[in-house]
Parts: C-alpha cells; structure tokens; sequence
C-alpha cells in the first residue's frame, strides 16, 4: 500500500519511518448474527515513568480497544490455518481439515479466528485476505514496524463460515509486500481457529431465528451464479477496500478534474458500493473510509492505536431476499459489484464477495415474486471554488442515493414478505493551499437501513466520520491533526414493538508532527493518541463495554475501563 500524498510538496518522499498498516475495530453486526473484532493486545498497565520526550526506536505493540471474541466455557479444538512469512507477492497455500476431537460442524457452538503477527525493521502497511475453500473469511492489513519489533494479533468471530469449514478445503493467504535494502521488515504471521463445542449449549448449525448460521456459503469468483432452488434467506458480503496504492486509496480526498490537486477523479470523491442482480440495481451502502496505518502522511498517528477496522476489515452486507424467487429457478443468473464514482478504467478497488443462502429444509422449491423497485435518482455534486491570493481551495460535495426493494417466498412456514430500503448520503468539505502544505477535510457518511421480514423489522442507522488536517510548515515540520468516527445504532421490532438495541460507538483522535527531509533518528517525532471503543446492548459482555486507550510518543498512558 503507498502512502497517501497528502501534499505535492509530499509526494515524492519515501518516508522512512514507513512500515505495515492496517484495518480496525469492528462494527455491530446483524443482531443474533456473528460479530467480528479486532483482538484486544493485553497492555501493559500505564507506567508510572513519564513517556519519553519523542519517539525512540521501540514503542507499545499495537492495540484496539475493542473487545476480544466471547468464548463459550466448552471444549475446544484448535488447528493451524496458515503459517507463513510474507517476503513478496507469492501466497502461502495449504489445506485445512476440520478437527475430529471437536465433533461435527452440527455441534460447534463457535469458531474463532486468530492472526498472530510480528515484524521489525522499516515496511509500509500492506493489505492481507485470507480464503478458505474460495470463500474470502479475513481481510486485513498490517502495523508499521519499530525497528526493534512489533508484535499483534486480530480476533474474529467466523462462526458464520460453519458450512466452508465443516469438510476438508484449499487455503490461500496472501500480504503482499517488498522486502529490499530500504524496506526490511518481513511479515511473520500465523493464523489459527479455535472450535468451541456446544456441550448444551445452542449450537451453530441447531441454532433458529435470525442467529441460525447460513447453511450454504458460496464465494463468487466469477458473476454467474446458480442458487439452490429452495433458499428462503440470501444475504450479499462485499469486502470492499480501495487500496493498492495510487488515489483511490484515499477516494475521500478525490477532486475534480478542473481543480488543482494531486488526486483526481472527474466526479469527486463520492463512492457509493451497489450489488446488481441481472442487471438490475439489488443493494446500495457506503463504504468505510478507512485509513491505513500510514495514512494521511503520518504513521506516529497509527503505531499503537491503528484507526477503525484498520486490522480487521468488515464486509458490507446486503439482503437480497427479495430476489430470492427470481434467483430460485434453477437456471445461472449475474450477481455483480461495482464502486460508483471510481474514474472509468481506474483500478484501486477490491470487492471479494460471498452469498450466504439459508434454505427451507421441508420445500425442494420455494416460488414467490419481487414485487416492487424503487429508487431516486442517484445525487453526486461537488463544487470547487478557486483559492484567492493565499488562501484556500474548498471543494464542497454532497451526494445520496435511496433505494426500495420488496418480495415474497411462500415457504413451509407460510407466505414470508421481506422489504428492504437503505439510503446513503455524503457531505463533506475539502480545503488546500496551492502548493498542499496545508490539506484538511470534514466529511460525514450515513448508511440508513431497514428490513422487514415477516412481522420482524430491523433497524441499521450507520454513521462513518472523518475531520483532518495535516500542515507542513516552513521549517518542515508536517502536523497532521484528526478524529475518526464508526457509529452504529440497531433496533429490532418485532409487531411494532422492540425486542433488541445495540449501539456501537467506536471513536479516535490523534495529533503526532514530526521533521520531513531528514533521517529517521533525526525527525523528533511526538504524538497523542485516544482511542475509545463503547459498545450497549448486544454483543456486548453484561449489556455494556466501553474501554479507552490512550499513547503519548508510543508509550500507553491511558488503558481504562469504564463498565
């Protein structure tokens, strides 16, 4: 992954403190479904020395706040996944087998995933998947190194993957990355899964209602599809990421191209994630702005508290249920994703994607209807207003799109209706100075939906938050000042009234300088950082988690707990 040129005048620098960077905390998943998050590195209580006055060549190993998977008190069964260590662009393939000791996939009460990660010496962040049986189950991205050596780890709950994991499969895993006389660090990860038993506890595969694990999981790897005729349920997973390096890295920082700067994309920097069913517009969300641990021309900001999802990328989800009885023909239909926004021919976006089929056991074929499609017009406009004598550039941009879908299965259980209706919308400000030695942006996301499912309805406000500036004054010293914001509100109705509530509140600041053009010993960097992960209700231990975890100079000032 390249750095993000945040300035021209930044551009061309090859920052030596460059290293590995990431994907962060997790997001509420679906209520009663399987969640994901970022592993909580055990900290080390706050010393009482003070932090030192800059940073030297070893800090903190990285951590969220988020919390660690919940594990059921059961027996448990672990196996390697992938062990390997990334040098270059060549994957780590091997094969898996689930473990006999733990019984059969009927009787997993969870699985969880581990990476295990270690590096050292000087690396710029890079992105990561892991595939098992073609079913993308992990993406991630990497720490930036001390040279003395980090060391990390990432949970997630892959509970949901019961079907790809119950029987013998392929595994590929891949972190590209250059390893050469500047750039030294190699990555040195193993991956691991751990099957908890369900011993009279509900169990994956035993599970009913909307905490039921998917009984098939199919990865699209190419856009032809054929359904089993009887499938009741059909959720979408998208892993969308722009990266790779050049500006669609950093898409929410595009202009256009008549303005004067550094990245560009003729219709600004609005991007909306759509899925399409033959053709037709199936689901729409926004994608997380998410910053890599060398993002924004400053990696002190991320070296022990990466941003949001930085290490554990989550997939946008999409219910396509209502196309259940046209997919249930028999025949191969088109399911297909596409970024709207991303400059025609440019690439920058990866969109693995699996389906996730839920069939009615008592039907050979379920039948029904899509019966309405509903949409406005899709809303992108950015206006430029030229910087006067010394000022600044603004580029103003807002955009939205709503979408409406509706359909009904007549299953076992009687005629099933599912309505789904998201709307997105995104406004932001952008401001630079002719040369960039000053770039700021203030940008909010929201992605608003609702599904009704029989009597059932429920509810995902989603708001994504991003305000940043970064400076670089005339003695070189680049200050890079920002806040980062992932918040997630979900109610379940069921007849009207409420039955469950989560909320998701996952927070970071940060304000880290240091002296550009200059050997690395030489750039006295500083920086602060907070990180506060708050979670109510579902999915969280005893209805309430709220941790925050505070550096200064790569040294964890601050490790509280607040529930």
């Amino acid at each position: 992954m390249r750095r993000h040129r945040t300035m021209g005048a930044l551009g061309a620098l090859a920052l030596a403190a460059a290293t590995l960077t990431a994907a962060g905390p997790a997001a509420a998943a679906e209520p009663g479904g399987p969640r994901a998050t970022a592993a909580a590195a055990p900290a080390a209580a706050p010393g009482t020395e003070p932090p030192p006055a800059e940073f030297g060549t070893d800090w903190h190993d990285p951590l969220t706040p988020a919390p660690p998977v919940a594990r059921p008190a059961t027996r448990s069964c672990q196996v390697t996944l992938a062990e390997a260590q990334f040098r270059d662009f060549t994957p780590y393939r091997g094969s898996y087998a689930p473990p006999a000791a733990c019984g059969t996939a009927a009787g997993w009460a969870k699985v969880v995933l581990r990476l295990d990660g270690k590096v050292k010496g000087r690396q710029y962040d890079r992105l990561g998947h892991l595939s098992v049986g073609g079913v993308e189950v992990f993406r991630t991205s990497t720490p930036e190194p001390s040279p003395d050596g980090i060391a990390w780890s990432v949970e997630k709950d892959v509970t949901h993957y019961r079907d790809t994991l119950s029987g013998p499969q392929p595994v590929e895993m891949l972190i590209g990355n250059v390893v050469n006389d500047t750039y030294t660090g190699v990555i040195d990860v193993k991956v691991t899964l751990t099957f908890y038993a369900a011993e009279g506890r509900p169990a994956a595969a035993t599970a009913t209602g909307s905490g039921r694990t998917p009984d098939r999981v199919l990865p699209l790897t190419t856009p032809a599809v054929t359904l089993p005729r009887n499938t009741e349920r059909l959720l979408a997973e998208v892993y969308a990421t722009g990266s790779g390096g050049g500006c669609e890295e950093y898409w929410y920082m595009t202009v256009p191209d008549a303005a004067p700067y550094s990245c560009k994309a003729a219709d600004g920097p609005y991007r909306e994630v759509r899925i399409s069913v033959d053709g037709r517009l199936a689901g729409i969300a926004a994608p997380f702005p998410t910053v890599w641990t060398g993002g924004w021309s400053n990696p002190f900001l991320w070296y022990v508290t990466p941003g949001p999802r930085a290490f554990d990328v989550q997939p946008i989800r999409y219910d396509l249920t209502p196309y259940a009885a046209l997919l249930n023909d028999g025949r191969p239909h088109r399911v297909e994703v596409s970024v709207a926004g991303v400059p025609a021919g440019q690439s920058g976006w990866s969109t693995p994607t699996n389906l996730l089929l839920w069939q009615d056991a008592a039907r050979e074929v379920v039948t029904g209807a899509l019966t309405r499609e509903e949409q406005s017009d899709p809303a992108n406009s950015s206006r430029w207003t030229p910087a006067a004598p010394g000022a600044e550039h603004r580029l103003d941009t807002e955009g939205g799109h709503r979408l409406t879908v509706s359909g009904y299965l007549n299953t076992s259980h009687g005629r099933v209706t599912t309505t789904v209706t998201r709307a997105v919308r995104n406004t932001s400000v952008h401001r630079w100075t002719e040369g960039e030695d000053r770039d700021a942006l203030t940008a909010t996301w929201t992605d608003e939906e609702r599904v009704t499912r029989g009597a059932t309805t429920v509810r995902t406000d989603r708001t994504y938050t991003m305000d940043g500036e970064t400076t670089l004054g005339a003695d070189d010293r680049l200050r890079t000042v920002i806040s980062l914001g992932d918040r997630a509100d979900t109610v379940t109705l069921r007849g009207g009234r409420e039955v469950d509530r989560s909320r998701l509140d996952d927070r970071y600041t940060g304000d880290a300088s240091y002296t550009v053009n200059v050997p690395r010993e030489q750039r006295h960097a500083v920086a602060t950082t907070s990180a506060r992960y708050r979670l109510y209700g579902t999915g969280a231990p005893g209805g309430c988690y709220d941790r925050t975890v505070a550096t200064v100079q790569g040294t964890v000032t601050q490790d509280r707990r607040r529930c």
